[in-house]
């Protein structure tokens, strides 16, 4: 008999086919097994529309076996209704024979209740079959319940002799060209992207993902003084964007200007972001904007390109007192990967 790990991390295979384009809701997968043999399988495509369960039960042919059936889901179903109806329902409909689930879900109109519906209906239930693993697959969604904030990716680059730009602010180009298409990409898996007043300032970001296929995220700048010029690139209203000052509270062409109080800025905005249920930040700049996360400890993972490039002098990059957890080579450039935990 084939182990129940081995299909839950089938189910979560699946389940980041969903990366980009899901969030709010979490990455889920579903396997529908019946005598060891997988007849259906299915995942959350799309925010709005069916969820995993759903997708796995329509694949099944012969729905009458269902009531002999395991389904392995990464995450609890749920069991309320929102843009679509809840899952548990149709598993309980079906009389399915057990449920295997990775993670209870962390989201209070959820947690424990799909699983105590599911018990109700004298369906057995395997919780924490993969537990780690999942947590990790949707460490996005957990973050953001469980401290009520979104999930904080920090991504610089520095040179090899340790500069983040150049006296100047200059920090065109340090990392190579696969490695900007590859910053493209992760730009279209999180909700926000974010850059402090320097930045802003002397390199004009778009803050878009133009060179991948996927959708731009929310655009944040942080301005106090609301000094930054108007004919900016992140001003321009192509994409939503977010311009968090100690100034005023205003909406004019797709730009909101927040007012925070200056004492807890970081603090206000990552709080502001989750009433906003934006799940997932990444920061990518400046070295001081970055600098203040990393001495707040308002991160959660730090994505680190170092080039072979040598400035000899400029303004210096931010430095994390931990192991990478990963490193990689992305062309000639060398990938870090950093988790606060």
């Amino acid at each position: 008999m084939i182990s129940d790990k081995f299909y839950m991390l089938r189910a979560m295979e699946l389940a980041k086919n969903g990366t980009g384009h899901v969030s709010p809701n979490p990455l889920v997968g579903c396997v529908i097994v019946h005598d060891d043999k997988i007849i259906g399988e299915g995942w959350h495509r799309k925010y709005g529309e069916a969820h995993a369960e759903v997708n796995a039960v329509n694949a099944v042919k012969d729905k009458s076996v269902l009531k002999d059936s395991v389904v392995y889901v990464n995450l609890e179903p749920c069991a309320h209704t929102g843009k679509t109806p809840p899952c548990v329902d149709l598993l309980v409909k079906h009389q399915v024979k057990r449920v295997v689930i990775a993670n209870v879900d962390p989201n209070p109109l959820v947690a424990g209740k799909g699983i105590n519906k599911l018990n109700g209906a004298g369906i057995e239930v395997s919780t924490e079959v993969l537990e780690g693993e999942g947590r990790e697959l949707n460490k996005r969604f957990f973050t953001f319940f469980k401290q009520k904030r979104p999930f904080v990716i920090l991504k610089w680059a520095h040179t090899s002799d340790g500069f983040i730009a150049r006296e100047n602010y200059d920090s065109k180009w340090i990392s190579n060209e696969y490695s900007r298409k590859l910053v493209h990409k992760w730009r279209t898996e999180e909700d926000s992207i974010l850059v402090g007043y320097n930045t802003a300032l002397h390199d004009n970001p778009k803050l878009t993902a133009r060179n991948w296929t996927g959708r731009n995220p929310v655009r944040i700048v942080i301005d106090p003084k609301l000094n930054l010029d108007p004919s900016l690139h992140l001003f321009d209203g192509t994409t939503p964007t977010i311009c968090y000052n100690n100034v005023r509270q205003d909406i004019k062409d797709n730009v909101e200007y927040h007012l925070l109080e200056k004492e807890h800025l970081l603090d206000d905005m990552l709080a502001n972001l989750f009433d906003r249920n934006i799940q997932s930040l990444i920061v990518e700049g400046g070295a001081q904007t970055i600098k203040t996360f990393l001495s707040e400890g308002l991160w959660d993972e730090a994505r680190v390109f170092t080039s072979g490039q040598r400035f000899k002098s400029g303004i210096g990059a931010p430095f994390i007192d931990k192991e990478a957890g990963n490193s990689e080579m992305v062309g000639d450039d060398e990938l870090n990967i950093y988790s606060n935990t």
